[in-house]
């Protein structure tokens, strides 16, 4: 059923030129490569997990509700307002059970948001926890259309056939997975995440652990998961495309880094934030394929 919302939704989407110069050099003895997920192994219309974007498109959320049989009563922009206070709501409470970079579960904040517009009146229909369910999806997919970054298969398959470990760690939601799986559906040489050759117990995404990026639990779980093969911090090499969320937090565990710089939507350079002050990624690509080049 959610694998239908999410077929109908993808639609191709090609990158958006960013201008930059890649630097490409060779790290020896790299022996496993963990990626990002949104704009990075996908390209994102939105340049993050639309959640963590906090796109505020009415529209989007009138259909959305339509899809699954609902209506909001009243200016959807209003609608939106009680959806983005609700997350902070939510993250503020795990910010007060001590995680410092929270994440929520987007099911749980569209239950609550259900719920108060049931107590004032302004929901329009029958919700259970299957159509709260398909909601989140149906607004995910209007807010932060997807599709496979140009080179993904092919960069991931030859890392794999040339003996590299495979992983992923990645502000997500529990749809996020099968976005690779339906898009394989729909692509010749496409699949799931373990048909590319990701292993299923280096899959690491922050609405499990409820803590997101650019906190390094997620990094310290992969790190654990990695000294378990007898991998080291620095035999692996971690790409994605934003210089706090990504390229900071790897590094602080040790691994090498890869900053992705193949998408202007998603490319964050932070230029204006002193945390990633003389933060510099190992490499920089312009294009997945590149990483070849490197490990």
């Amino acid at each position: 059923m959610y694998d239908a919302i999410i077929a109908e939704h993808l639609k191709p989407l090609q990158p958006e030129p960013t201008g930059r110069t890649p630097r490409v050099e060779r790290l020896p003895n790299i022996r496993a490569v963990l990626f990002d997920i949104y704009g990075t192994l996908l390209i994102s219309g939105s340049g993050d997990v639309g959640t963590a974007a906090a796109v505020n498109k009415g529209d989007a959320l009138d259909d959305a509700l339509a899809a699954v049989g609902l209506a909001y009563r009243g200016d959807s922009l209003g609608g939106l307002s009680d959806f983005t206070d609700t997350i902070k709501a939510h993250h503020a409470k795990l910010h007060d059970a001590g995680i410092e970079y929270p994440e929520v579960r987007i099911g749980e904040v569209w239950d609550d948001v259900l719920e108060i517009w049931r107590e004032r009146g302004t929901l329009e229909g029958d919700a259970d926890e299957a159509s709260t369910s398909k909601l989140a999806i149906e607004y995910e997919m209007r807010v932060n259309p997807v599709w496979p970054m140009p080179g993904v298969a092919e960069t991931l398959q030859t890392l794999r056939r040339r003996g590299k470990v495979l992983g992923v760690i990645s502000n997500a939601q529990s749809f996020t997975p099968r976005l690779f799986a339906v898009a394989g559906g729909e692509l010749e040489d496409f699949g799931s995440l373990e048909q590319l050759g990701v292993d299923h117990d280096l899959q690491f995404f922050s609405f499990e652990s409820r803590e997101a990026k650019p906190g390094t639990s997620l990094y310290a779980e992969a790190v654990a998961t990695l000294e378990r093969r007898g991998l080291k911090p620095e035999q692996t090499l971690y790409v994605g495309n934003d210089l706090l969320n990504d390229i900071k937090p790897a590094a602080e565990v040790g691994f090498k880094t890869a900053l992705f710089a193949g998408d202007a939507r998603s490319l964050r350079l932070r230029e204006d934030d002193d945390r990633v002050a003389g933060v510099s990624p190992d490499i920089e690509v312009t294009e997945l394929p590149q990483l070849l080049d490197c490990v």
